[in-house]
């Protein structure tokens, strides 16, 4: 076995796990070992409590009251920007706009962005490792307009192919769309290189980010990407709530991606006047106790500390690694140098969903399939993984855990 250091003798994964309720719980009677972290995440107190307090003791709309109730909502609604915007070092709360998740900020470029500013002829360029989510609005956005689709390769190891991007940047391209980190392999992308070269051809860039997220400190200003989206719920915050970073500028010259209240300041028959960055992009009513419990979040992942979390990850990313490659018949899938705390693996003659399935029966839960990342699994002539991917809360001994049901899944497939 591959020696290791010990673990960061600082991190307290034990304090960490007793704050969230879930991961003391048994599941067909065993201990739960919850490895399906890039699906989502678990939440802690910090964040249940703050949705519980919101529904019993705030509980109203926001921006449209002027009694006490509203006050409140609001000024908990819109401190969340400001949390954001300190999280990836924005420019300014205007530049954040709430939205459903990921998915919800990609197709708002697509379509608000895109429908404005590609045309028959533009390209667009994405990478062999994205997950539908970033694909599938780009082909939409492409049969919309007549634009072409070009894609990053990627290299055996899950490594997008930097001097094949460049090959297909020129003055056709329009936009990049990439992902910080892919959620089938772990790879992380060297995404401020990836933004330097577009921008010489004039393109423009979006960023991926519901796993960049919860696994590195990031800084809009740095990478210096035109878009940057997430979800909350991949970074210990409820499901349906999410940021889209805009560059002030693109957002202010971008049509509403939707119509309703709360995104207007006039409206007659003959004309509606749009509200101010970012309202105009945030029609109707919001996920309020969404984006409220989605602070919490953030502030609970700065109180432990983003480098603290990473460090931890990263020091399970090599364990999990060193003991799963002593197995015989496994096969990790996606060993870039750089990556976040994500192992897909194949284990020969046995099914991923088999895999998953007798490790339920142990209590342990990972992901299997294709993780919305079908063209990879054809790049790499697999039908699907088993993925095991790592959070704060998981530990050494999860992941002793996870090898010792393989050996089980191994007995019963001899």
């Amino acid at each position: 076995m591959t020696a290791l250091a010990p673990s960061p003798v600082m991190y307290d994964v034990e304090r960490i796990r007793r704050d969230f309720p879930i991961l003391s719980r048994s599941v067909h009677g065993k201990p739960l070992v919850y490895l399906d972290n890039a699906a989502t995440t678990q939440k802690p107190n910090a964040v249940i409590d703050r949705i519980v307090r919101y529904y019993r003791e705030e509980n109203a709309n926001v921006h449209r009251g002027v009694h006490y109730l509203s006050e409140i909502a609001t000024n908990a609604y819109e401190s969340v920007r400001t949390t954001v915007k300190k999280t990836i070092n924005a420019r300014s709360e205007k530049e954040i706009v709430f939205t459903g998740g990921t998915t919800e900020g990609i197709n708002l470029v697509a379509y608000a962005w895109g429908r404005k500013n590609v045309a028959a002829g533009d390209e667009i360029i994405i990478s062999a490792i994205e997950h539908h989510s970033d694909i599938v609005p780009w082909q939409m956005l492409c049969q919309a307009t007549g634009a072409t689709l070009r894609i990053i390769p990627v290299s055996d190891a899950g490594e997008l192919l930097l001097d094949e991007y460049a090959k297909l940047l020129s003055s056709r391209t329009k936009l990049v769309a990439v992902g910080h980190a892919s959620n089938a392999l772990g790879t992380i992308n060297p995404v401020k290189q990836i933004t330097e070269m577009a921008r010489a051809h004039g393109a423009i860039v979006v960023i991926d980010g519901a796993q960049g997220i919860p696994h590195l400190r990031i800084d809009v200003q740095d990478i210096d990407c035109d878009f940057y989206t997430f979800s909350a719920h991949k970074v210990y915050g409820p499901t349906g709530s999410g940021v889209l970073y805009g560059k002030e500028a693109l957002l202010e010259a971008m049509p509403p991606y939707e119509g309703g209240g709360d995104m207007i300041l006039s409206v007659s028959f003959e004309k509606t006047t749009y509200n101010a960055l970012p309202y105009k992009f945030e029609a109707g009513t919001p996920d309020i106790a969404g984006v409220i419990a989605m602070g919490a979040a953030l502030d609970y992942v700065a109180s432990i500390g983003v480098e603290n979390i990473a460090a931890h990850e990263h020091d399970l990313l090599l364990y999990a690694t060193a003991r799963l490659q002593e197995i015989d018949r496994l096969r990790i899938i996606g060993t870039a140098a750089h990556k976040a705390a994500v192992i897909s693996f194949v284990l020969e003659g046995v099914h991923p969903h088999d895999i998953g399935t007798i490790l339920d029966q142990e209590g342990i839960a990972i992901r299997t399939g294709h993780h919305c990342a079908q063209p990879l699994m054809l790049r790499y002539n697999i039908p699907a993984t088993g993925r095991a991917s790592f959070a704060m809360y998981n530990t050494r001994e999860e992941v002793d855990a996870l090898v010792a049901g393989i050996g089980k899944v191994l007995e019963v497939f001899g």
